[in-house]
């Protein structure tokens, strides 16, 4: 694989062309965790996705690196599948702790793409890497975006002088 500027342009437009799968996703996953946490969260427009996947593709040194997990994912099948779950799931919860960004995120990204992996069942036509990589999508952008009561909110662990 040869990463150019390019290819890293090539990959965004990817991830932006799926936010009709991503953002549903996303939007499912809030839904069921909401619920679980007795919360409401607020649910993703498409706008708010495609900002947020700017934002991670202007940090070119962020970007480099997601475009490479993206690639990677969109082209990976092992036949059989199954003894290719270890290498996806590695690749797609890092992928998504990637794009969620600094902890706790990064950490609640990482646990968010095991749920969201059990809500994507992938196009039989498509390498079964992308159906990994559309749940480290929706678990890493749901936790970027806003709509979680306790990231709206002042931490109460903050030591101000």
């Amino acid at each position: 694989m040869n990463l150019t500027p390019e290819r890293v342009v090539a990959e965004r437009n990817w991830v932006a062309d799926r936010a009709d799968t991503v953002v549903p996703l996303i939007n499912d996953v809030r839904d069921d965790l909401g619920a679980v946490f007795d919360a409401d969260v607020d649910h993703v427009t498409d706008a708010q996705y495609l900002a947020e996947v700017d934002a991670v593709f202007a940090d070119g040194d962020l970007a480099v690196n997601v475009a490479a997990m993206v690639a990677i994912l969109r082209d990976l099948d092992v036949d059989d599948d199954y003894p290719g779950f270890v290498v996806d799931e590695l690749l797609g919860r890092e992928l998504a702790a990637a794009i969620a960004g600094t902890q706790p995120l990064r950490t609640l990204g990482e646990a968010t793409f095991h749920y969201a992996d059990l809500q994507t069942h992938g196009d039989e036509h498509e390498a079964a890497g992308v159906d990994d990589l559309e749940a480290a999508l929706a678990a890493g952008f749901q936790e970027r975006l806003p709509g979680w009561p306790w990231t709206e909110r002042e931490s109460p662990f903050a030591v101000r002088d």
